[in-house]
This record gives structure tokens, sequence and C-alpha cells, in this order.
């Protein structure tokens, strides 16, 4: 009975907002689950954390918390590019024409089918990903998966990524 207790406790644990590991690479892994379990709070702090860069790749973007956040992030300085699906043009209540009016630099992916990426890139250091859409449902509504993940050579590896995708998408002016 005692060993099903501590199996129960390390699970809920696990399956917390915000649980944090070393994946053993020395990387730092924190893991967030929706709906309400604090996907989009996650974001929004490390955007309010970004010092240098953030690039961000999105499907679906209409969430305003973390639209704010990035625009916050790039009015101190900080280098923010958006590379975002082509639904975004057109979508209702896209984020795209907000931060496009805000000055970030943003493109739309033309390349694929679906641009189904959903990741943030901070200053060379952490990469976000998942299932978590940058939306409001994806919070409240929807079950997704959030991982933050400390490792710069991760970080490299999509920076890289990024780069080939923004060579093969479109300066997005806004509507």
């Amino acid at each position: 009975m005692f060993y099903k207790l501590i199996l129960s406790i390390l699970i809920a644990g696990v399956l917390s907002t915000g649980f944090a590991s070393d994946s053993g690479s020395g990387s730092e892994i924190e893991v967030y689950f929706s709906p309400h379990g604090g996907c989009t709070d996650a974001i929004v702090s490390a955007l309010n954390g970004a010092k240098q860069t953030v690039l961000v790749q999105a499907y679906s973007f209409t969430s305003a918390p973390i639209a704010k956040a990035l625009a916050e992030a790039h009015r101190r300085g900080v280098d923010v590019k958006l590379i975002l699906d082509k639904t975004n043009r057109t979508r209702n209540y896209s984020s795209a024409d907000f931060v496009v009016h805000e000055g970030i630099p943003t493109w739309i992916d033309t390349a694929h089918t679906i641009a189904h990426n959903k990741i943030l890139i901070l200053d060379s250091q952490t990469v976000i990903t998942g299932s978590f859409n940058f939306t409001k449902a994806a919070e409240l509504h929807n079950a997704e998966n959030l991982l933050v993940i400390h490792d710069p050579a991760l970080a490299k590896k999509y920076t890289e990524n990024w780069l080939r995708c923004q060579k093969q998408s479109e300066p997005y002016l806004g509507r």
C-alpha cells in the first residue's frame, strides 16, 4: 500500500503544471498540460525573460497574452520574428495583424501545405514546443502539451530549421 501511495504521488507530480527535470544531457525540461495547465503563462513568463532574440513558428496564433508578450519583448529591444501558417492571413482573430502593426517582422510559410509548428526559440538557449497552439482554446479547452527545454545545442538546431523556413516564406505586411 505504501508503494502505491508513493507511486501515486510521483505520478501526480509528473502530471502537475511546471514539472521540471534534468534529462541527463544537462538540459532542464519543464512540462505543462492543458486545459488550464499554465501553458500560456509559461510562454508569457519565458517571453518576459527574453533578453536578445525570440523566433516563433506558429500554426494557429490567436492568443492575446502571447501576442502582447511578444510586443512587449520587441519594445524592450528583443529581436522578435515570426513565421506563421498561411491560414493566419485570413483567420478571424489571428494575432498576425497585431504583431505586424507592432513592428514585428512576420512571414507566412507558403512552402508547406500546413505549417503546423508550434515553436519559440529564446536567446539561443531555450526551445518551447509541443502540441500547444498559441490560442485561448488550447489553454482552456483542448488536451495539449508544452515543453520548455533549456538546451543551447537543441536551440541551435531549431534556429537552423527556423532560418530554412524563413527563406521559403513570404513577408506578411498585414491586412
